[in-house]
This record gives C-alpha cells, sequence and structure tokens, in this order.
C-alpha cells in the first residue's frame, strides 16, 4: 500500500512539472508576438513601396507608348494623355499609406516629347504617409519631405521610333511604306 501512495506522489509531480512547462510557454509567446508583429511591420512598408513602384512603373512605360503616337496638333493637348496614365495609377489605393490623397491627389505627372520626337519621357512623383514606427526613424534620417511623407519618383524614357523605322529607306512616310508593296 505505502508504494501505491508514493507512486501517486510521483504523479503528481510530473503534473505540477508540465504546468509549469506549459507556464513558461506562456512567457515565450508573450516575449515572442509583439517581435513577430514588429518584423511583418518591418515587411509591410517596403511592400507598399514596392507596389507603389511596379505600378507607376508600368504606367510611365504605358504614357510613352502613348505619348509617341501624339500629333502636335492634337485637339486635346497633353490631358487625355494624363488622364490615360491616372486611370493607370487607379490601381493604387487612395490610403494615405500608399498615396496621399486627403489633401487632394499628390500625383506628379511630367511628359515630354511626341511623335515628331527621338526620345519621349514620363515621370510620375508620389507621395505616401510611412507606417507608424517608421514615420519616426525616416524624419529623423531626413528621408521623408516637408509634409513628413516619402516621396517616390520613377521616370521612363523611351525612343519615340523603333529603330526599323528610322532605318526604312523611305524613311517617317507611311504613304511610302505602302507603295514599296504595291
Amino acid at each position: 500500500m505505502r508504494f501505491s501512495i508514493k507512486q501517486g506522489c510521483a504523479g503528481h509531480s510530473r503534473a505540477r512539472a508540465k504546468s509549469a512547462q506549459r507556464g513558461q510557454s506562456t512567457v515565450e509567446g508573450a516575449f515572442l508576438i509583439p517581435i513577430l508583429l514588429v518584423l511583418l511591420l518591418l515587411l509591410i512598408q517596403p511592400s507598399i513601396f514596392l507596389y507603389d513602384r511596379m505600378v507607376m512603373q508600368a504606367a510611365a512605360a504605358e504614357g510613352c507608348r502613348a505619348l509617341a503616337t501624339q500629333s502636335p496638333s492634337s485637339p486635346g493637348g497633353i490631358k487625355p494623355y494624363e488622364d490615360y496614365i491616372l486611370r493607370r495609377l487607379g490601381s493604387i489605393p487612395q490610403q494615405d499609406n500608399f498615396h496621399v490623397h486627403s489633401t487632394g491627389c499628390s500625383w506628379r505627372i511630367e511628359m515630354t516629347g511626341n511623335e515628331t520626337s527621338e526620345q519621349v519621357s514620363v515621370s510620375i512623383t508620389n507621395e505616401l504617409k510611412p507606417l507608424p514606427l517608421f514615420d519616426v526613424g525616416a524624419e529623423a534620417l531626413g528621408l521623408t519631405n516637408g509634409n513628413g511623407n516619402f516621396e517616390l519618383t520613377v521616370e521612363v524614357s523611351t525612343p519615340a521610333k523603333s529603330a526599323w523605322v528610322l532605318s526604312n529607306e523611305d524613311g517617317m512616310d507611311p504613304k511610302g511604306w505602302v507603295n514599296q508593296w504595291e
């Protein structure tokens, strides 16, 4: 009978040891969760930059292709091309961490060239508000503008005409191109 009591006490001490281990994992979890959240936050800001940059780069490249077709005597001027680029930039959310839009649209689009130019270029600048924790560090390092926002600029420049067009013996005369096949 005495043996069974000791066996019962030994089982009780094992249960107490398991309970202490459960408490240990709670303490480790309480320490680890804030660290994981900070690491996740550190990954989010660069992801926002990358997403914005990819969309802006694609919109600027499409704007260059469209601008290379603009006639100097276009009735609408440059406005339809700017609207075209703004439609492409619409896939960036109008949330301040992606694109500051609360005080008015912060897109700055600069376009140069047309179908008669050798080169066409589109430059797009965006302002985005840094995430919490980033704002203090970015401001201390001088990475923000006067409004406390990051500025992201993308510029794309491309020849207005393809090399085969420029090297064609008929030059820039499309009617001459058609006539060579008749």
